[in-house]
């Protein structure tokens, strides 16, 4: 197998679910919001829109939220003091992937700089709600478009956890 820089930071890359409660540094954002902005999407249509969620009230309302959907009373955001909400526009054909793409893209960039991150699901309910929708006009997306993850960012309280073994059948060569 090849190895460079790019190949073993996705070889590294682990989900983070403990944060300290310092907040991110503005350059570390743009780094990663960049990174999310050059994913691969369908057409180069661009339909993913982000929102970096520091305000510590709208973080927090998006905690309850998503914690609802679950129908729990925690903090599914592990206390990490960024989150992105990453939003799609359904009319064009690859808006999910072309969001799951997004936060892939900004997860990887988070571990190149020495963040951690995690992909938050339930957006897409989240953002169905009243509240959520309110949230949405605030913050200028578009009616239409639809929750598809949140990347949530921080500084690891703990060191990542060991990668799980790959199983044997991952990938076939067809040679």
């Amino acid at each position: 197998m090849i190895h460079n820089a790019v190949i073993d930071e996705m070889l590294k890359r682990r989900s983070v679910r403990a944060f300290k409660g310092n907040q991110i540094k503005p350059e570390e954002l743009e780094t990663i919001l960049e990174a999310g902005k050059w994913a691969a999407n369908g057409k180069g249509a661009q339909s993913p829109r982000f929102v970096a969620i520091q305000n510590k009230a709208d973080r927090d309302e998006l905690s309850s939220l998503n914690a609802a959907v679950m129908g729990k009373d925690i903090d599914p955001f592990y206390g990490a003091p960024t989150v992105v909400a990453v939003f799609s526009d359904p009319s064009k054909m690859t808006y999910v992937e072309d969001g799951a793409l997004a936060i892939g893209n900004m997860m990887l960039a988070a571990s190149s700089i020495g963040l951690g991150s995690c992909w938050i699901h339930r957006a897409r309910e989240e953002f169905c709600t009243e509240q959520g929708k309110a949230l949405m006009k605030k913050w200028g997306i578009p009616e239409n478009y639809v929750g598809i993850g949140h990347c949530i960012l921080g500084y690891p309280d703990c060191p990542p956890a060991e990668g799980k073994p790959r199983k044997a059948d991952y990938s076939v060569i067809d040679r």
